[in-house]
């Protein structure tokens, strides 16, 4: 999935498409009526100029409240980033824009081979993965 101008709304139905469709994948979950995420919003929208190998992406959780509470998002605004396929950040509060371009280095850094063997290894002891 290309990165447009600005992050894409995604719904119940266009998620798993989107997570399935980008290598990062990250995903500001918020509300209208949240002045945190209304905050945010600037910040997140202008990394996406800065990260054009990332997909910006936006989950309305009053209007989508089945997939919110799917995403297990009990506080808002809440980031999930997801690479390859796999969640591996979530973390609810607001991020400076240099924490924000911080944490998507990171993610582009990760080794998933080194990610998919430790779940593998978490999965066979019986762990729940890591979110």
């Amino acid at each position: 999935m290309s990165s447009p101008s600005r992050p894409v709304d995604l719904t119940a139905t266009t998620f798993e498409k989107a997570v399935e469709d980008s290598s990062v994948l990250i995903v500001d979950c918020w509300a209208p009526w949240c002045r945190p995420c209304l905050a945010f919003a600037p910040v997140f929208e202008q990394a996406v100029a800065r990260h054009p190998d990332v997909t910006f992406a936006k989950v309305n959780t009053q209007a989508e409240p089945r997939l919110a509470a799917g995403l297990g998002i009990q506080a808002i605004p809440t980031l999930m980033v997801f690479r390859d396929q796999i969640l591996v950040f979530a973390q609810a509060g607001m991020l400076r824009a240099s924490q924000l371009d911080d944490l998507l280095t990171q993610v582009k850094a990760l080794d998933m081979n080194e990610v998919r063997a430790e779940i593998a290894k978490q999965e066979a002891a019986g762990a729940a993965p890591p979110a």
